[in-house]
């Protein structure tokens, strides 16, 4: 059986199948909606049901309901949802690669920095932001961030996180060689940088959520954009923030570019700012009705930033856009 969704406030409406969650069918029609994880765990697809029915497992929600996840919801009538938001998405632009290992280093013993070539002719076509899968050996897809910016579409470059009895960043990453095929699919995601607008940015991170706000930035300044930019970095400790010297020498050259690292654990021999990094934008920041900010990296510090910078900065909800990095695998 088939049933109809709906989008409240606008003519848009597709088809979805009884055991095609929302977002799958959103998917296939040829729409974007916001999500990250898929797995139901970082709430990026949250969106209000305002009629009809779905089934979550094994329970069921009729609307009216709030934070309904469209990446586990699966409609059981027909259904009229609320998505923060939706766009529509080239379905033909996804490509499958090939790809060969040019370059792996590793500028902490916590992450790793993966340079891949694409064969030769072969480009891939990106937004300053998104991410690819990486197709292990084991059959599982892991999602990585792409930190190059979109004009070097021949190749891709991941930071990847180490992660204590994880299969990708122990097994598959420490076996890697230079010329060693690694077989991608690009790309994906909601969270890429938003052009159609003139805001400042504030841009979060928090340790490997690094990548994709390289990639808009480097981005941007191969555009010889003047587009007033903020980021905030956030570590445990100095060594978290494994590129630091890369958005000091941006912040040294662009006058329209600014740089705030932040520790949450620091020692004493550091003299930077300190805490939790969503609040230091709002010491620095109190009033941010006017902006658009990009966070990345910790789920908890994306919901938190979320609900703290709409309650008490005025941030438009539709002005903040998130990409938690939640594991795709063990």
């Amino acid at each position: 059986m088939t049933y109809n969704v709906a989008i409240g406030h606008s003519d848009i409406a597709f088809p979805a199948d009884r055991d095609e969650t929302v977002l799958d069918a959103a998917e296939r029609a040829g729409y974007s909606l916001p999500y990250s994880c898929r797995k139901g765990v970082c709430s990026t697809c949250e969106a209000g049901l305002r009629a009809g029915t779905v089934e979550i497992g094994s329970r069921s929600i009729e609307g009216p309901a709030s934070a309904v996840l469209l990446c586990r919801a699966k409609p059981k009538s027909d259904i009229i949802v609320h998505p923060r938001r939706i766009e529509r998405r080239d379905v033909s632009a996804t490509k499958v690669i090939d790809a060969w290992v040019f370059r792996l280093s590793w500028p902490t013993e916590e992450v790793a920095t993966l340079l891949l070539r694409f064969p030769v002719s072969i480009r891939a076509k990106f937004k300053a932001g998104q991410y690819l899968r990486v197709k292990s050996p084991d059959g599982m897809a892991r999602n990585f961030s792409l930190a190059n910016a979109p004009q070097e579409s021949d190749g891709a470059q991941l930071h990847i996180r180490h992660i204590d009895g994880g299969h990708f960043s122990e097994a598959v990453l420490a076996g890697l060689k230079l010329g060693d095929r690694v077989r991608i699919e690009i790309p994906f995601g909601d969270f890429f940088l938003r052009e159609d607008s003139d805001r400042p940015i504030i841009c979060i991170a928090t340790g490997a959520g690094f990548a994709p706000v390289k990639s808009m930035i480097e981005y941007l300044i191969r555009r010889e954009s003047t587009r007033a930019v903020r980021l905030y970095w956030s570590g445990r400790q100095a060594q978290d923030l494994y590129m630091r010297e890369l958005p000091e020498k941006w912040a040294a050259k662009w006058p329209w570019f600014e740089f705030v690292p932040v520790l949450t654990n620091a020692d004493a021999s550091w003299s930077g700012r300190k805490g939790l990094v969503h609040r230091a934008v709002l010491e620095d920041v109190p009033d941010l009705s006017n902006f658009q900010v990009y966070a990345s990296g910790n789920p908890l510090m994306i919901r938190k930033a979320r609900a703290d910078f709409t309650r008490e900065a005025g941030l438009p909800e539709d002005q903040f856009f998130a990409e938690p990095f939640v594991l795709t695998g063990t």
